[in-house]
């Protein structure tokens, strides 16, 4: 599947415009989202080719918008990676089991974002 449109969620700022410079630097069509509930709104409106989730969000939490987005019919294909400091493996055992695809801990490299986006290449 080639990538070109990239949902990046994440309820603060400094962290959303980081993960956006990287993943436009990279080359991709960045779409972003600053809660759980604009990001499944914006994963049907826009059809990203990849999502990048934050998982600790005011309201509604990237697991709960992980389950929304990976049970409804339309967007249940897009590939979701979680970008959190959660890290253990129980985090990331759990992560697969919302249904996200990998899981990346803050604070991450720039190679570490790429590395997610060549995976879904």
């Amino acid at each position: 599947m080639a990538l070109s449109k990239i949902l990046v969620v994440d309820d603060s700022t400094v962290d959303l415009l980081h993960l956006k410079k990287i993943v436009t630097d990279a080359g991709y069509l960045v779409i972003t989202a600053g809660s759980g509930q604009e990001a499944i709104e914006k994963a049907e409106r826009e059809m990203p080719d990849l999502i990048f989730l934050d998982v600790i969000m005011q309201q509604m939490d990237g697991y709960q918008a992980c389950r929304e987005i990976t049970h409804h019919e339309k967007t249940k294909n897009i590939p979701i990676v979680f970008v959190t400091s959660k890290g253990q493996k129980a985090d990331r055992m759990w992560a697969e089991m919302q249904g996200g695809k990998s899981l990346v801990q803050k604070p991450y490299t720039p190679a570490q974002i790429i590395e997610q986006i060549n995976l879904f290449k």
